[in-house]
């Protein structure tokens, strides 16, 4: 008999191959997307950001605003990832926007500070509605008694302190402040202390840390256009004992709430929120109402460990940038030395103080966390 050769794959055999590897990807593709936007939290972080990009585009025009959009394209690209920095992490979306335009950019820091209070109080609003929408754990008692020390700390900062202070001592006491709470940030993710998920008692005395930090927080925010997420965020972590996947959301809130203080301070009072900072924020709206909410919903899925590497690893780019960037002298190294010592101190302070470690815990290894 003779031996049957064996078929070759013919092109429509290939052709259904390839096909049907299409349709199961596009199947994967719809059904995660099916998935995703059945979360009520992802629909209202696109209605807002879909009234947002309606209203720019009417007020803006879509030639003018495209055109805007183009021409200062930095702010764009600094905001993508500021804005995902803002919703997800502590430090706020100024302290990407802050050292970039000041640094890089070579934005005037007054310019630089009124467009991060500017930006953050659309992004982070944004990233709190989500957060408020994923019903997030947050501690609202000191959100909002940290806002009442936040008003008045903000004016302080930004009509009496700013104008008097030399910028590269503002930008680089900025970096100071950042890398002491940075050390104890360490010195805290290196013991097994524990965790609370509520602040356990709430009167007089601790009103008044939240009034204090509020007031320290603004008076940091007046200045470089962020930091009351970062001071909030170090009193409930290291006073309050609060663990972090509970203080990050809370310290996100509470910056937009004295951002958008602060945006409506420069616009009506103080107006300085002229061009070419109304040309920068025009640019960086649209990003900003995307990453934010994307980044608190990243914040909401990561462990505690993840979010105390991410807040290291922007410690240390601020402070290598600051060392590269900023020209030192005699008087800024010993101004910087002077905050570096004053904030570790405090932070010191704090991270020894064992007022709030109660039962009422969770462990710092716990897998839920």
């Amino acid at each position: 008999m003779l031996q049957q050769k064996p078929t070759r794959p013919t092109k429509k055999c290939h052709a259904n191959g390839q096909n049907n590897l299409l349709l199961v990807i596009s199947e994967f593709f719809y059904s995660a997307a099916k998935t995703l936007f059945s979360q009520h939290f992802v629909r209202v972080s696109l209605l807002f950001a879909l009234i947002v990009w309606t209203v720019w585009l009417i007020v803006t025009g879509p030639t003018l605003a495209l055109s805007n959009l183009i021409a200062n394209w930095e702010a764009s690209l600094t905001m993508i990832f500021g804005s995902m920095v803002a919703g997800g992490t502590s430090m706020g979306g100024g302290a990407v926007a802050f050292p970039v335009f000041t640094k890089i950019l070579h934005v005037p820091p007054n310019e630089a500070k009124v467009f991060s209070l500017a930006i953050q109080s659309i992004g982070m609003s944004a990233a709190s509605l989500t957060i408020v929408a994923m019903k997030t754990q947050v501690e609202w008692r000191f959100i909002r008694w940290a806002s009442l020390g936040g008003v008045p700390g903000i004016v302080i900062g930004s009509v009496f302190l700013s104008p008097i202070l030399p910028p590269n001592i503002i930008k680089f006491s900025f970096t100071m402040m950042v890398c002491s709470f940075g050390i104890v940030l360490l010195a805290l993710n290196r013991t097994r202390r524990k965790r609370n998920l509520t602040i356990p008692t709430w009167g007089t005395r601790e009103r008044v840390f939240s009034l204090a930090g509020g007031l320290w927080g603004g008076i940091v925010s007046g200045l470089v256009g962020s930091g009351m997420d970062l001071v909030g965020f170090s009193i409930v972590v290291l006073l309050f004992g609060l663990c972090e996947k509970v203080g990050t959301p809370t310290s996100v809130i509470l910056m937009a709430i004295n951002a958008v203080v602060g945006f409506f301070l420069h616009q009506y009072f103080v107006g300085d929120f002229i061009e070419p900072i109304t040309n920068y924020w025009l640019a960086a709206v649209p990003v900003v109402v995307v990453g934010a909410p994307a980044g608190a919903m990243l914040c909401n899925l990561m462990r505690r460990k993840t979010i105390f590497r991410i807040l290291i690893g922007l410690i240390s780019v601020e402070l290598v940038s600051s060392l590269l960037l900023i020209p030192l002298d005699a008087q800024l190294l010993c101004c910087s030395l002077f905050v570096f010592v004053f904030f570790l101190s405090i932070y010191y302070w704090m991270y020894q103080s064992k007022i709030y470690v109660t039962p009422s815990f969770v462990r710092s290894r716990s897998r839920s966390f």
